[in-house]
């Protein structure tokens, strides 16, 4: 499908190309709860939706905040914004009183959707405490269910201008406060026009989307289903086995979101018997948002009798590389793809920090100096570099280098290799302050069901004979039930675990030979 300059038209287009064809199945246990929707009554539902919207006062750049789960009537809510030119600010649906009230408050926004109560939590009442706190007056909108409906003829002319700001997403601010980044429709149609390319749509194709829709990459993956004409499921909570009937019954071929997506299919499909398929039809895992260890991408391929394409994104650019799923298994193991054409990926000399432009850039932060250098490329806090083909490959956060000795030490270079332990499920190493070394190595592990005690000794000992560098080797170790993590990816908080263990870490050393 040609490219266009806004949402809203490439909704337009693909319901003048293919109005009965399916769009999105909202998933459920039984069969008899599912609803679908066309592309033709996507377009139709959204622009009531917005002619609603418009009624109660939302105009062409009003400020929407809206914190809603992953169903059709938010896709529809979302649309309806778009076809209005409304500037829209997705919150995740897990976020509370502190995070939404940040939102509120730095957004200025004049409205705020809520899902009233959702999973036990009272939304709504949510809003009306946080507005009796902001400076200017707060519509609140319940958008679960019954969403406004009007005459589409109220509506003023579409938006025609793709390069306006309509999009305020948030980072996760898991060491600061949250930033407000800056999208518009141009670079979001570009983030999902370079995903679906990457990973080769097939029109025969079935998506899902079991992430959190307010997460950006809501419309990168919408973008992607309207330019290639192909239906998703959409499971409004992601729950293992449970979900697994729903995508066995839609026949889904692409499936993901991130690298706790992938372990939690191989958790379920290890609880089949050998040689039996989790997913029939699964054709392909994808995803990014969070590091691969190489081993669990070779055995989430073995294991689940499907291809898995991981790459690198992040908030300020939804998509920047992708893995080929046809590439060689290995390069798929251990890189995270190639940058479409359009994107330039660089490598800062020196500190070794990926730097990114192109069109699926944001156009920086709310209310806050530009982050873009004198050649507009935007550093991304990351830490990495590129292989002769072009391959990128991320080697840690440059927050999260651990100084040790004055020597840096890459966490993510020891999580990988910790990843292959068989009585490692999942790990997260963290550097904790001491008085001698500036810093010490810690590894946090989460084991799986049935293993046996994990000794500090013993996973030294397993580092040492992957080849890991002595000054490089953990010494603490602490074993968690489960590691914390982030509400949309499950990205693991390593502040949290800094926080809980940074207490006790001085004076410990291992006591085998390692100079400490």
């Amino acid at each position: 499908m040609p490219d266009t300059a806004t949402l809203w038209d490439l909704v337009a287009r693909r319901a003048a190309h293919a109005p009965d064809a399916p769009a999105l199945i909202q998933g459920a246990e039984s069969a008899r709860d599912e609803r679908r929707i066309t592309f033709g009554a996507l377009r139709r539902r959204a622009e009531r939706v917005a002619a609603g919207l418009y009624e109660l006062g939302v105009r062409p750049d009003s400020r929407v905040v809206w914190q809603l789960p992953t169903r059709i009537e938010t896709v529809l809510f979302s649309l309806a914004l778009a076809r209005i030119g409304a500037v829209q600010s997705p919150v995740i649906p897990l976020y509370r009183d502190h995070e939404v009230g940040q939102v509120l408050r730095r957004t200025r926004a004049a409205f705020f959707a809520v899902p009233g109560t959702w999973r036990g939590f009272d939304h709504g009442a949510m809003a009306r405490r946080l507005a009796a706190g902001l400076p200017g007056p707060l519509t609140v909108l319940d958008a679960y269910g019954t969403l406004p409906d009007a005459d589409p003829s109220v509506l003023p002319a579409p938006p025609v201008d793709g390069d306006a700001v309509r999009w305020i997403y948030w980072t996760s601010g898991t060491t600061a406060g949250p930033k407000g980044v800056l999208h518009t429709d141009r670079s979001l149609l570009a983030a999902g026009r370079y995903l679906g390319d990457a990973l080769r749509i097939a029109p025969s194709d079935i998506g899902s989307m079991a992430f959190p829709y307010a997460h950006v990459a809501g419309p990168d993956y919408t973008v992607m289903l309207l330019r290639h004409g192909i239906p998703a499921v959409l499971i409004e909570h992601f729950a293992l086995p449970g979900a697994l009937t729903t995508y066995r019954r839609h026949g889904v071929t692409l499936a993901g979101g991130s690298t706790a997506f992938y372990s939690r299919f191989l958790t379920e499909r290890r609880k089949l018997p050998p040689g039996r398929r989790l997913l029939p039809s699964l054709r392909l895992l994808a995803g990014g948002g969070a590091p691969l260890a190489p081993s669990l991408h070779r055995e989430a391929v073995a294991e689940l009798g499907c291809r898995l394409a991981h790459g690198y994104a992040l908030t300020e650019a939804p998509m920047v590389t992708m893995g080929d799923p046809y590439d060689a298994p290995e390069r798929l193991a251990t890189t995270a793809g190639r940058p479409p054409a359009e994107m330039d990926v660089r490598i800062a000399p020196g500190t070794g920090e990926i730097q990114v432009r192109g069109p699926a850039v944001c156009r920086g932060y709310l209310d806050e100096p530009s982050p873009f250098d004198a050649d507009g490329f935007l550093p991304t806090g990351d830490l990495g570099h590129l292989t002769p083909t072009g391959h990128l490959v991320v080697t840690g956060r440059l927050k999260d280098i651990i100084i040790r000795k004055g020597e840096n030490i890459s966490a993510q270079e020891i999580e990988s290799l910790l990843h292959g332990h068989p009585d490692v499920a999942d790990a997260a190493v963290i550097g904790l302050p001491d008085r001698e070394r500036g810093e010490l190595v810690c590894a946090v592990v989460e084991q799986p069901s049935g293993a046996g005690e994990l000794s500090l000794p013993a996973a030294v000992a397993y580092l040492r004979a992957q080849g890991l560098a002595p000054h490089k080797l953990p010494e603490r170790l602490e074993v968690v039930e489960a590691l914390p993590r982030g509400a949309t990816l499950g990205k693991v908080l390593k502040g949290e675990l800094r926080e809980r263990f940074g207490g006790g870490a001085d004076g410990l050393g291992v006591q085998d030979g390692l100079s400490v």
